[in-house]
């Protein structure tokens, strides 16, 4: 499995800590985030990490900012992209259960470290259930292609 992970100058501590974490399980991980505490724009680690997932370079991304939100609304400009803000291991394993989220966003000034393990974990061991799921994120990505939801006739 191969990861990408960005971040800004926020969150180079946790992200330093998730990839050495990510490397013991055998991942392979490209940083695309800062590794310095010098003003670093958030949207640019987003958007890198986030075309290397649409573009299938690698199998999903870890984005983490001060608080995840503007890091995963940058990625989710992305065509091709679920990213799933996650403050907690629950919502990490729904993101991939039932949206098939390609990336997760977390907040460094949000959650600790051990949580950050624990939301990686999750959304790494979850499956896609497909079904009335894969229904839903065909809406998502209608949507996200045409701008319309005209199968709804919207």
């Amino acid at each position: 499995m191969k990861l990408a992970i960005g971040n800004d100058h926020a969150a180079v501590e946790m992200k330093n800590e998730i990839m050495d974490y990510l490397k013991s399980k055998g991942i392979e991980v490209v940083n695309v985030g800062t590794d310095t505490a010098e003003r670093f724009d958030y949207p640019v680690a987003a958007y890198r990490a986030a075309k290397l997932v649409a573009s299938g370079e690698v199998d999903g991304g870890v984005l983490i900012c001060g608080t995840g939100v503007g890091i995963g609304l940058a990625a989710n400009k992305v065509r091709g992209i679920r990213c799933c803000i996650c403050s907690d291991p629950y919502t990490a394993k729904l993101s991939k259960q039932h949206n098939n989220a390609n990336m997760i966003a977390f907040g460094a000034r949000v959650i600790g470290i051990e949580t950050a393990k624990m939301i990686v974990d999750e959304w790494l061991g979850a499956t896609f259930e497909g079904g009335r799921h894969a229904e839903r994120v065909a809406l998502i990505t209608e949507i996200e292609q045409t701008q319309k939801l005209a199968s709804r006739g919207e």
